[in-house]
């Protein structure tokens, strides 16, 4: 309810894309920002009358994150930038680098927590717990708890790292504050040191949730295959005009959330005039840009569907990689007479995991092929999944 308030009052309706991501980013940051300068001066204060180190720690680990709001917000205004000379696809990847440095906010914290933990471990300390204490700590599980929802659909609604990076920071506040809270009246009733094995415990979830940030951006600036629903929605809207043959070596670029670009090819007949295929082209790029946001441009192949050599020869080969791996593929055959030999020219779609070799592959076909028809020869391009 809370959540649908605030987008409703600060997200325009009528606005640019850029601008939108924009505002759900201040919204975001400035509202963790809150949240969590609050969290910390009510946890310090509880640390202090406890005399808790997990508490104090988990205190500060709130006032990190108030460090890395800061730097979502700011990178959040900076990947909003619209295109310029220098940076023609726009600023979007920038929200990864802020991620980035929000893992390394979280990685610094969860070490300072396992050092001052392993300290209390070995010279443990007396701690006092309070009524008042459970109360704030209580307090700071449901804020928490709040914040992690509020910011997964903030995340989701623009599909950003930076804003899904702080939802799953929220989630290690409240196992942190969780297992204070637990340790707390055990350690009144022990000698053992609780208190210092709970910040340990502590710690490794927040390195951990640390690392599965980095590792997760690192996917993402490195450059990793596009969604397979997304590539499925494209093939089926390609493939729905009855003209489309078939798809193929379809890749989408990510240049940062609500910024892709994508490429693929598509098999017309022949007998189409250049001008039926250049208008359906040009109508299947427009149709992929308003259902998906991605700005595609398709290269259009020419299938003989009249040679009945054509034909035979791909349902032969079809058959073939069938029996090999049902996941090859092959598009663009054409046959050309040269000299004595009949060239099989076509491309070979091979999956990254597939046990067979490209020379394994160019073997068996080619020594097939001669049992089909002595004078074929394959010349074949071989090509890998991009879309996973």
């Amino acid at each position: 309810m809370l959540t649908k308030l605030l987008v409703k009052k600060f997200i325009p309706k009528n606005a640019p894309t850029n601008k939108i991501r924009a505002a759900y980013g201040t919204l975001s940051s400035v509202t963790n920002i809150i949240c969590n300068v609050t969290l910390f001066i009510i946890k310090y204060i509880a640390g202090i009358i406890s005399g808790s180190v997990s508490i104090t720690s988990d205190a500060f680990n709130n006032l990190s994150d108030c460090a890395s709001c800061t730097v979502a917000l700011f990178g959040g205004l900076l990947a909003s930038k619209p295109a310029d000379k220098k940076h023609p696809f726009g600023h979007g990847r920038i929200e990864y680098l802020a991620a980035m440095i929000i893992a390394a906010f979280i990685m610094i914290m969860g070490f300072e927590l396992l050092s001052d933990s392993v300290s209390k471990i070995f010279s443990p300390k007396p701690v006092k717990p309070s009524v008042a204490v459970f109360v704030i700590l209580a307090i700071s599980i449901a804020v928490k708890l709040w914040m992690a929802a509020f910011n997964t659909n903030l995340g989701k609604a623009i599909n950003s790292s930076v804003i899904l990076a702080a939802a799953k920071d929220s989630k290690s506040d409240i196992i942190a504050t969780s297992t204070a809270l637990i340790a707390l009246p055990i350690s009144y009733f022990t000698s053992l040191p609780i208190d210092g094995i709970a910040g340990a415990v502590v710690s490794v979830f927040i390195l951990k949730s640390g690392f599965d940030i980095i590792h997760d951006t690192l996917d993402d600036i490195l450059g990793k295959p596009g969604s397979s629903e997304i590539a499925a929605s494209i093939n089926e809207l390609i493939l729905s005009h009855k003209k489309i043959l078939g798809v193929h070596d379809l890749i989408i670029h990510n240049y940062g959330p609500g910024k892709s670009f994508g490429s693929c090819h598509i098999e017309i007949s022949r007998s189409e005039s250049f001008y039926t295929a250049h208008d359906l082209t040009n109508h299947i790029e427009k149709r992929i840009m308003e259902t998906t946001g991605i700005s595609m441009t398709i290269h259009m192949d020419p299938v003989d569907t009249k040679s009945i050599g054509v034909q035979s020869c791909k349902e032969f080969l079809t058959e073939l990689i069938a029996d090999l791996d049902r996941r090859l593929t092959i598009h663009d055959l054409r046959l050309f007479e040269k000299n004595d030999a009949t060239e099989v020219n076509f491309d070979l779609v091979v999956p990254f995991d597939c046990d067979y070799k490209n020379e394994q592959l160019q073997s068996i076909i080619a020594k097939e092929l001669k049992c089909l028809d002595p004078c074929y020869k394959p010349v074949i391009t071989f090509d890998r999944n991009m879309t996973s």
